[in-house]
């Protein structure tokens, strides 16, 4: 589907879910909210924002070592373009990040584009990590609401958790004996026309390359992980602060369970992650914990706006730096459309 399309089809979904989100709101009641709401807390949800992508940005460079050692100023402006560019147009910040990467730094498209698929597995393996402390180690809130939403949330956990785990399992395979697969590839290709299984063998090889940090000493790989808990950490301290903020008083690991809320709520793909991002929010506050509706929508909305505006902002900031405009980017999300990312550098 050609991005237009996909966008159109993101803010029809978008439109649906902040019409459940505000259905049945008292407005007043909302405007009281932010009234009241604590303006040192919300500055701290802003300075956690920051802190998260700069972390984001030192654990790339460690998934990208095996491919080039990236200096770590490029790093932030990357991950802030490219995160931006997610915000503006669904799934482009996982076209823009590898192509910024690999222009500078003399490696293959493809191969950086492994890092980025790395990196959603490290990340939905910690949350996952966290949401199953919470389930089933930590001590519940009292505020915590059980029966079939508690049981219907441990099982979703540990089916996600495995389907993660067999992918990383996969992916570590499919590098580590890149040259079977990539003769089974090659026969499984054959029907197509020469040019094109040769492209799709190519990429599949640079892909296979691009995942040689699965085989990084352990030091290597215990840093990523240290890495990906401070990444979450610093989330879920924007998001206690956040709820604090609003009179939410709920120990900080509730935030656990709010990460599996939002995981799914994010991966829906609207434009700068409207609808889901507040629909989930708002479940898991009001669901989960019995919170007001009104309180709850009034936390969703500065929730959303202070994790997004920060890096909208600094993402447009450092973008000329880059030498891309948002026509750019948009031509690239729609190239993505059509293939996936491959070639060199110059892509």
């Amino acid at each position: 589907m050609k991005g237009r399309g996909r966008l159109a089809i993101g803010f029809l979904v978008a439109a649906v879910l902040l019409f459940f989100f505000f259905r049945g709101v008292h407005w007043g009641e909302i405007r009281d909210a932010f009234s009241r709401a604590d303006p040192w807390l919300l500055t701290g949800v802003v300075v956690t924002t920051v802190i998260t992508y700069l972390l984001r940005a030192w654990r790339w460079g460690y998934l990208l070592a095996t491919l080039a050692r990236v200096p770590y100023p490029h790093l932030v402006s990357a991950t802030f373009v490219g995160f931006m560019s997610g915000l503006l147009i669904p799934r482009a910040g996982e076209v823009v990040r590898p192509y910024l990467v690999a222009r500078r730094h003399n490696t293959d498209t493809a191969a950086a584009f492994a890092s980025i698929i790395l990196e959603r597995l490290v990340d939905l393996l910690t949350v996952l990590s966290l949401f199953g402390a919470y389930l089933w180690l930590l001590p519940l809130p009292a505020e915590q609401r059980g029966g079939a939403l508690l049981a219907g949330l441990k099982t979703a956990g540990a089916f996600a958790a495995l389907g993660a785990a067999a992918i990383l399992v996969a992916l570590y395979a499919f590098h580590a004996r890149a040259e079977q697969a990539l003769a089974l590839c090659g026969r499984l290709f054959g029907f197509l026309p020469a040019g094109l299984a040769g492209a799709l063998n190519r990429l599949l090889a640079s892909f296979a390359a691009g995942l040689g940090v699965l085989r990084a000493p352990l030091p290597h790989m215990l840093a990523i992980l240290g890495q990906s808990a401070l990444v979450w950490a610093s989330i879920c301290l924007g998001l206690y602060w956040n709820n604090r903020a609003f009179g939410v008083d709920l120990p900080p690991h509730s935030t656990f369970l709010m990460l599996g809320f939002l995981t799914v709520g994010v991966a829906v793909p609207t434009p700068g992650m409207v609808g889901g991002f507040h629909e989930s929010y708002l479940l898991s506050l009001t669901e989960a914990f019995g919170v007001d509706k009104n309180t709850a929508v009034a936390a969703g909305i500065a929730a959303h706006a202070l994790t997004n505006l920060p890096v909208l902002l600094i993402g447009l900031a450092c973008l000329p730096g880059e030498g891309l405009t948002l026509g750019r980017v948009t031509e690239m999300a729609e190239e993505e459309g059509a293939a996936p990312p491959g070639g060199g550098p110059s892509r």
